[in-house]
């Protein structure tokens, strides 16, 4: 039984464990949007949590105790800098687990974990991505004269 056991094991031993963990925080900060599997996201989630609480106090004891769970400086920069005042206002809960259904290879459950407020640069890149792909039609589709 698995009486008050606070984390999962995620099929790896311990330091290997918190090797996984450390990489995907520091990716999530940086992507801001993931796309692992459902265990993972949920392990991810709570500690990514715990992040941003501990990036909203600000003082140089916790910038020291982020650099020592992020991989990259410029992360945990992005963090203080961009992040922890943009989860200011907010009590909890900085992101969001979106299940995306079973991986074809595995058949794992696959989600997508993604920061709350991203979606607006998420949309943005979309559109942004689109209206070039329309002026690269249009540039394509338009004939060129011969002099």
């Amino acid at each position: 039984m698995r009486h008050r056991r606070v984390s999962r094991k995620l099929g790896v031993d311990g330091s290997h464990r918190k090797s996984l963990i450390r990489n995907l925080l520091t990716s999530l900060v940086d992507h801001e949007r993931l796309e692992t599997t459902h265990v993972r996201c949920k392990v991810l989630k709570r500690e990514f949590d715990k992040l941003v609480t501990t990036a909203k106090k600000g003082t140089l004891h916790h910038k020291r105790l982020a650099a020592s769970i992020l991989f990259r400086k410029d992360m945990v920069t992005k963090l203080f800098e961009e992040l922890a005042p943009r989860y200011a206002a907010r009590a909890g809960g900085y992101s969001r687990i979106i299940p995306r259904g079973r991986r074809r290879g595995d058949a794992a459950e696959v989600s997508i974990i993604e920061l709350i407020g991203s979606e607006a640069k998420t949309e943005a890149k979309i559109a942004a991505a689109a209206e070039k792909a329309a002026a690269e039609k249009a540039e394509a589709g338009a004939p060129e004269k011969a002099e």
